[in-house]
């Protein structure tokens, strides 16, 4: 991609994830993902109200008049995005691929950190480590993020989420806000999930088309297997087939909710056409 259009292309994302998270995420992005704990602010005198616990009396006594200590939020904590950047994030039926929504969902998520002044980080994924950005602050600091979402290629087409959980829980000592986006067309992570979820807040995003979850008869169809390279004529006319297709995609959603579930970590799953605008509020508010 020409540098002309690859700065286009991350201005237009910026412009309409940035509307998002001003006006909608980061007021429940702050109050779903709390601070590390309160810390002390400033005293004050006493005001109707105000919790009698909370009265300095030393100060009290100094002044002859009741004063209470105020706590602020300890806000600043390290948002990590792990983003899925195999082959089969190259699909879509709706006008848009996979690989366009996580970039959105991503770009939004950053700019909602940087609005409550959070560090962002980025860790780019197949079935090794693509690309790690260490978490940091600032617009600039998004906006490379954003470009690399966009113009990043992998040596690997292949996917490993436990690969991605695993150098998380080793390059990330302190407690991070974790958002994992993902098809989840993956398994054998639930280990390594669940070691990372002790320590950070995590929450998987599957991003998915309508057309993986049922193959329609079209007869025998030339298909190719994005993470692989390898091209197979399909009898999609065959009930065996579907079904069997069918089976193995439903397999790996359920373990993909069940892994995520069983680690207390949160899920979220928004569909290529869907409004992951819709879903991603839903579950802030549910928090």
């Amino acid at each position: 991609m020409e540098t002309k259009d690859l700065l286009k292309k991350v201005r237009k994302i910026e412009i309409k994830t940035r509307r998002l998270s001003d006006h909608i995420f980061s007021g429940e992005y702050h109050t779903s993902f709390k601070g590390r704990g309160m810390t002390f602010s400033e005293v004050r005198p006493y005001q109707f109200g105000d919790d009698i616990r909370a009265i300095d009396w030393n100060v009290t006594a100094r002044y002859n008049e009741a004063h209470v200590k105020v706590f602020e939020e300890e806000r600043e904590l390290t948002m990590m995005l792990m983003v899925d950047i195999s082959g089969s994030e190259s699909f879509g039926t709706k006008n848009q691929f996979k690989k366009d929504i996580v970039t959105e969902i991503a770009a939004t998520m950053a700019f909602s950190a940087t609005q409550n002044n959070d560090k962002i980080g980025l860790i780019l994924f197949s079935d090794q480590i693509e690309l790690y950005i260490p978490p940091k602050k600032g617009r600039s600091h998004v906006l490379r993020i954003i470009r690399e979402l966009i113009e990043f290629q992998p040596k690997s087409f292949k996917t490993d989420i436990a690969q991605a959980l695993k150098f998380l829980s080793g390059t990330q000592k302190k407690k991070a806000i974790v958002f994992v986006i993902s098809d989840f067309m993956s398994d054998d992570y639930e280990q390594t999930l669940k070691i990372a979820s002790k320590k950070h807040d995590i929450t998987g995003i599957r991003v998915y088309d309508i057309r993986e979850e049922k193959m329609p008869n079209l007869g025998m169809v030339s298909m190719l297997d994005a993470e692989t390279g390898e091209t197979q004529l399909i009898n999609t006319g065959s009930k065996l087939v579907r079904m069997n297709y069918e089976k193995y995609y439903h397999d790996k959603v359920k373990y993909f909710k069940e892994t995520f579930s069983k680690s207390g970590s949160g899920v979220v799953n928004t569909r290529v056409d869907e409004s992951y605008v819709t879903k991603l509020l839903g579950y802030f508010k549910s928090r």
